[in-house]
């Protein structure tokens, strides 16, 4: 039998992706043991995977914020500067053509904002206010 840190070893490398031939090699254990650990620490390896996924997206957020800060302020500096130009200035159609590009890049980061409802207290009392809600619309 394997010990703890084995075991330990075979979930973090299962989360990250890894097949059980490549696992069978860095621990030299067999494969048949390593499918019955598989079912085993089934949860652990789904949990560890997500805790991963979690952080990676974590980092994905904080970079797309500031990408989108970045491109914002360069946003209102060619607004700024357009502002300031004549309209006849060749170089003009050149700003106006980046302002595009930066205002539809910023339409395609846009997140539409999503509010939650606080949950109902429990689910007999939202059976009662649905049944509620349809004597009143029978009785209309």
């Amino acid at each position: 039998m394997k010990d703890n840190k084995t075991k330990q070893r075979f979930i973090e490398l299962r989360a990250a992706g890894y097949s059980f031939d490549n696992i069978a090699k860095q621990l030299k254990v067999a494969k048949s043991t390593l499918i019955d650990w598989s079912k085993e620490f089934e949860y652990e390896v789904a949990n560890l995977k997500a805790i991963e996924m979690e952080t990676l997206q974590e980092q994905y957020f904080i970079a797309k914020r500031a990408r989108i800060e970045i491109m914002g302020n360069q946003t209102i500096k060619l607004k700024d500067e357009l502002l300031q130009r004549d309209l006849a200035d060749i170089p003009t159609e050149k700003l106006y053509d980046i302002f595009l590009k930066y205002m539809q890049w910023l339409k395609q980061e846009e997140v539409e904002p999503v509010f939650q409802r606080e949950k109902e207290d429990n689910l007999d009392d939202m059976i009662n206010s649905s049944l509620t809600t349809i004597e009143r619309w029978k009785a209309n």
